[in-house]
């Protein structure tokens, strides 16, 4: 009982911060701004519908969905870490832990209860931010990508692995530490990510090694590869050619590890907050 009433409240408190409503309204604003684009380039490829088969009309389409889901899964991935960065460390530096510990309640249904609110936060941000591009390519351009369901089970994934990150740092180490940590943690893949791809381009295995190390450091930017494998088009996924995957895909083994990560991490955070000097 008590770890589900710190999650309802952990998610009324992250509702009143304005960081959320602020990015609600930027989400909705880049929202409109990505109908309103895609829309423009609709009406110039149906200016040229006769000179385009339908295969091709299809692959840009599906390029800019995916460009747009590209720029969700960052979006809500910094989100994640934004708002859940002190959500540990920041109740032990105010002394409001000490309120907490005193009721009837065990550490870890504070651990858990504050993840569990923050993951039902940014899941239902994550489906805003994905559904409206989404429904701007389904209603404008009357095309969905496949897979559609995969990828976005993917990119929720992706979210809660960040989450679980940022709270293990939160258990261990003060709020700015915890921020630099996360964010350097991911810059790595991130980059890692990249000299995976252009190895994968250029049949450098070594650079693919490289990548592939940094997936095993932090697997995010290899979820959202695998993610947007899922979803990129047929021809795309024949010629192993696009800004948003390559040639190198993260393999089920990959995605598995990813969620011994998880698991991996939220215990880690479980036990460092159980046994913190509070």
């Amino acid at each position: 009982m008590a770890l589900w009433i710190i999650a309802k409240l952990t998610f009324r408190e992250a509702a009143r911060r304005w960081i959320l409503w602020v990015a609600l309204l930027l989400g909705m604003l880049f929202v409109g701004i990505y109908a309103l684009g895609f829309n423009e380039i609709r009406r110039e490829i149906m200016l040229n519908a006769d000179d385009l088969p339908t295969l091709q009309r299809n692959e840009m389409f599906n390029f800019m969905t995916m460009a747009g889901l590209y720029a969700v899964n960052f979006l809500t991935v910094m989100m994640a870490v934004l708002t859940s960065v002190d959500t540990l460390s920041g109740v032990i530096a105010s002394g409001t832990i000490h309120t907490l510990v005193s009721k009837p309640v065990r550490r870890w249904e504070i651990v858990l209860g504050k993840w569990l609110g923050y993951a039902a936060m940014l899941e239902g941000y994550l489906v805003l931010m994905a559904g409206g591009v989404l429904g701007v390519s389904r209603l404008v351009g009357s095309y969905t990508p496949p897979h559609a369901l995969i990828g976005l089970a993917l990119m929720a994934f992706n979210v809660l692995l960040l989450l679980s990150v940022s709270f293990m740092g939160g258990a261990m180490l003060s709020t700015l530490a915890n921020g630099v940590m996360v964010f350097g943690l991911y810059g790595v893949a991130f980059i890692g990510g990249w000299i995976e791809q252009f190895g994968a381009m250029m049949r450098n295995q070594s650079a693919v090694n490289i990548g592939i190390l940094t997936s095993l450091i932090l697997p995010s930017e290899a979820i959202w590869k695998r993610a947007a494998f899922e979803m990129q088009s047929p021809l795309v996924a024949a010629l192993g050619v696009s800004p948003f995957t390559s040639s190198s895909v993260p393999s089920p083994l990959m995605m598995g590890y990813a969620a011994l990560y998880l698991l991996a991490v939220l215990a880690l955070a479980l036990r460092q907050f159980k046994q913190r000097d509070l």
